[in-house]
């Protein structure tokens, strides 16, 4: 299957399709009555004009997590391809991000996360131009601006305000300018929020959008038991393609390893923000699938023994529907 992937054929999206079917139908045999879609933040809740969560049956919620799902794909595909940061146009990079957003049957359903990973990829694709861009400012006010967007919809993405700071320090020399617009950008948003609470009377509670920022770290409850099995075969993926990207890092042209470095430093940050918003549980982590999707597609586009890395992909998937077909 993976050979398939490595073609850059457009007819590859016909079995990317089928896949994304196969990955989501086991979920329907135990997933519950109706599913919660959180729409926004509490603080967004008399702002937006409908209600603040929405109940959908588990076959409209899955249908549509896999239309959001398919269509991140392509793009994050679109994307790589576009800056050629994996050496050659494939469809791996599409394929990973499938197979890695439906590891957690919390993964199958729309969830405030997953529309969030849009805002990642559109912040990738921004950020990849800064290290051409002579003015870094006007990119780092719109990067600010979709950061405190993604922070509307779910609030440990404050945190990707460190990823754009992350990359003016990879990107770019240092100019104080540079980190001022970002943040310029992220208070502009907060800004108009701000406006409206004064206007409806409520602007002694806007500090208390930043509370639960300050949340003592709890017991980490966020993964099943059973779910360790199936992060065993990811971590071994996620450290073979470290240890390929390594082999081929200083062959790679200066763009493409710096662009590593800070996919790698986007996974850590998004890992590590989970505790601000502890209840979302496991969904909390499709903030990282953007770039394991990436460090994935790296390993098997250049792992050379095809009967291992095919092996090994073949257990991935086998692992992900049994466990959906399995409550234990």
């Amino acid at each position: 299957m993976i050979n398939i992937f490595r073609n850059y054929n457009p007819l590859t999206i016909f079995w990317l399709v089928i896949l994304l079917f196969i990955m989501r139908t086991g979920y329907l045999i135990y997933a519950p009555e109706n599913v919660q879609l959180m729409l926004a933040e509490p603080f967004m809740r008399s702002i937006l004009p409908v209600s603040y969560a929405k109940s959908f049956s588990p076959a409209l919620s899955m249908m549509l997590a896999g239309i959001v799902v398919l269509s991140q794909a392509l793009l994050l595909n679109y994307l790589i391809n576009q800056h050629n940061l994996l050496g050659k146009p494939s469809f791996l990079p599409a394929l990973m991000y499938v197979v890695v957003s439906g590891i957690f049957t919390s993964f199958l359903v729309l969830s405030a996360p997953l529309l969030c990973n849009y805002l990642v990829i559109w912040m990738v694709a921004k950020l990849l131009n800064l290290y051409k861009d002579e003015d870094a400012k006007s990119t780092g006010f719109d990067l600010g601006m979709i950061a405190a967007v993604g922070t509307l919809i779910y609030l440990p993405f404050v945190y990707q305000v460190l990823v754009v700071w992350a990359a003016l320090v990879v990107f770019r020399p240092f100019d104080w300018r540079d980190y001022a617009a970002s943040l310029i950008g992220y208070a502009t948003v907060f800004f108009f929020i701000a406006v409206y609470y004064y206007l409806h009377d409520s602007l002694n509670n806007f500090h208390k959008i930043w509370l639960p920022l300050g949340t003592p770290l709890k017991d980490f409850t966020a993964f099943d038991k059973y779910d360790y099995f199936l992060l065993i075969p990811v971590a071994l993926i996620l450290v073979l393609g470290l240890f390929r990207l390594q082999e081929n890092f200083f062959k790679s042209y200066v763009l493409v390893r710096k662009t590593f470095q800070l996919l790698l430093l986007i996974f850590i940050i998004a890992a590590l923000s989970f505790y601000v918003r502890p209840e979302f549980g496991s969904t909390h982590f499709l903030l990282c699938v953007v770039p394991i999707a990436i460090f994935f597609a790296y390993y098997f586009l250049y792992a050379g023994k095809r009967w291992f890395y095919e092996t090994l992909f073949l257990l991935l998937l086998v692992g992900i529907i049994y466990f959906q077909f399995n409550t234990f």
